[in-house]
Formats: C-alpha cells, sequence, structure tokens
C-alpha cells in the first residue's frame, strides 16, 4: 500500500486506515470475532493505521484493538486515539489532570506505556484557543504518555485554529465527495504547515457505497437512525449532515462514473485519497471482506479529470447549498 508521512509524528503509514467507531458502538451489533476479523483483515490488506476513541462502546473499541495488537506485536501499526467526550463538553473540563486520567484509561485499555496518537474529540470551540490546553498536550508528550497529539474537528474554522498550534501533529476532519469544504482552506493550510490530515466519515456513513435506497431502513442503536437530526451529537457525522433523499440522488448522478473495476465505495475512497494534502482515509468496516474491498481502494488508478469534475459538479448543483456554509 502507498505510504504517506506524518511529518510532525516522524512516521509514515498506508494511505487507507482502518475507523474503529463500528467496534464499538453505534452501528448495530459486531460481534467481538467479527471485530478481529476485520482488524486482521485490515492489517493484512496493508492497514497500518487504526482510529479508535475512548467512547467508542465505552472503551470496546480499545480494548479489541488492544488485544489485536497483543496478538500482532510486530504488526508495525500506529494506533490514534480520541480523549474528550466522557464528560459534560464544558472548556472547563480541558484540563491536565482530566488529560492524565483520559490516556491513563486509553492506555490501559490499548495495553501501551505510550499512546501513538492522541486526538481531541471534537472539543468546544473555545478549546482551540486554550494555551493551557496545549501546554497540557505537551506536558503529556513530555511524560511520555503519549507520543503525539491532534485534534478531531467539525468545522474548517476549528481546523484552521488547530493547524497553527506548532505541536499538533494532525488534524482529523470529514472530507468526502459531499462535503469539500476542507479543500479550500484547511488542506492547503496543513500542508503548509506539515500536519497530517486524516479524512473521517469519507463514505458518509455508508451513503457513498450505493448499497441504500429509500427503503432502507437501520437499526435502533445505529446513529444513522437515532442521529438523522443531530439527537445526539453533531449531525454532521450521520451521513455527513446530508439529506438523506438528497444524498441518495447525488449518489444515483456519480454511479455512472465508477469504473467497472471498482465498487462505488472504492470510488468515493479514491475521490479522497487523490485530493492533495490528505494522509490518511479512515473508513470503518463491519466484516473482513468490507475492510478487504476498502484497502483495496489505494492500489486503484487515480479518478480522471472528468470523473473529478463531474464530483464537483455533483457536489456544488445537489449538496453545497445544504451543508457548505455549516461547518
Amino acid at each position: 500500500m502507498e505510504q504517506r508521512s506524518f511529518n510532525r509524528l516522524g512516521r509514515t503509514v498506508g494511505a487507507v486506515g482502518l475507523g474503529a467507531w463500528q467496534l464499538g458502538a453505534d452501528w448495530g451489533t459486531v460481534s467481538e470475532d467479527d471485530a478481529m476479523a476485520v482488524l486482521a483483515a485490515a492489517v493484512d490488506a496493508g492497514v497500518t493505521f487504526l482510529d479508535t476513541a475512548d467512547v467508542y462502546g465505552d472503551g470496546r473499541s480499545e480494548q479489541l484493538i488492544g488485544r489485536f495488537l497483543r496478538s500482532r506485536p510486530d504488526a508495525g501499526l500506529t494506533v490514534a486515539t480520541k480523549m474528550g467526550r466522557r464528560v459534560e463538553q464544558q472548556p472547563e473540563a480541558y484540563t491536565l489532570a482530566n488529560f492524565r486520567q483520559w490516556t491513563d484509561r486509553s492506555r490501559a485499555n490499548l495495553g501501551m506505556d505510550t499512546l501513538d496518537l492522541v486526538q481531541l474529540h471534537c472539543p468546544p470551540t473555545a478549546v482551540f484557543s486554550s494555551d493551557e490546553v496545549f501546554d497540557g498536550l505537551d506536558t503529556l508528550v513530555a511524560e511520555k504518555a503519549i507520543a503525539g497529539y491532534g485534534v478531531s474537528v467539525e468545522t474548517c474554522d476549528q481546523a484552521l485554529t488547530a493547524i497553527a498550534r506548532p505541536g499538533v501533529a494532525s488534524v482529523q476532519i470529514i472530507l468526502n465527495a459531499v462535503r469539500h469544504k476542507p479543500l479550500e482552506r484547511v488542506l492547503p493550510a496543513a500542508a503548509a504547515a506539515g500536519v497530517g490530515i486524516i479524512a473521517r466519515v469519507p463514505l458518509a456513513s455508508g451513503l457513498l457505497s450505493g448499497r441504500y435506497d429509500e427503503h432502507t431502513e437501520f437499526p435502533a442503536d445505529d446513529h444513522r437512525n437515532y442521529n438523522r437530526h443531530g439527537a445526539a451529537f453533531d449531525v454532521g457525522e450521520t451521513f455527513s449532515g446530508v439529506d438523506f433523499d438528497r444524498g441518495l440522488a447525488a449518489v444515483r448522478r456519480l454511479a455512472p462514473l465508477v469504473d467497472p473495476d471498482r465498487t462505488m465505495a472504492q470510488f468515493a475512497l479514491r475521490w479522497v485519497l487523490d485530493q492533495a494534502g490528505v494522509t490518511v482515509v479512515i473508513p470503518g468496516a463491519r466484516d473482513a471482506d468490507q475492510a478487504r474491498r476498502n484497502a483495496a481502494a489505494a492500489t486503484l488508478s487515480p479518478l480522471t479529470d472528468e470523473q473529478l469534475a463531474a464530483v464537483r459538479e455533483t457536489y456544488d448543483e445537489l449538496i453545497r447549498p445544504q451543508v457548505h456554509h455549516r461547518w
């Protein structure tokens, strides 16, 4: 698999990683056996970057990854986790004392003395401007509790504020064929600063897989059911904030562009990989076959200029009016 650099971490990772939210909760039930099979299939296919969080299944995702790491001690993996969503979302909660507590819990879950990368998990906007917060993160690096830190953001303005911080190694942001705004300022700014870009929700919660239609029903414990209007967390995390029917219309317009050697999902992942400044894209997977197909997107040829132009036109006509100004 193509390797890309996290300059401020001093390491490289495979261009396609694995998002492990599905292995914790909020996507329907995934058994432990299926979760371990997903991890094995992804790593065997060349994935070296795993992204999780302390709140995914209240630590279940981290614990499963920790179990996998013990079974593959020489796999050369980079594990990124996130912290901050276990408490009420107030800037005052983002203290060094809490950081130590949260990272200690993740270190225990993952079985790691030093965490590779810890990201603030979409904190309140005021957190990004707090010197005290970033001084605390620097302290964790000095104490070798973490090797590096980054941020996961909801908005482009949050990303730009974080990129200006000299210690920030990465920004995780929603980027996909129906969320283009980060292309304008965030990716160029990150590239200029040497900050890695982790592209999350690359398939718009599965919408860009082409597998859904107006009759698709999601389980009660799946965020694509209960968070369509932002009842549990930022609505942008579910279908990228795109109205489901409008998203289906966009997918149907894009489907004829997909080459016969790839799936709709691989087309969508390749679109993300083709954007200058992306370090790693982190699709999730609920089964081993899906993990292998996602990883294979890194081996496919880039999209043509005509395909890229068609994606942009579809976004401009169908999606931009609804989402571009919001995040």
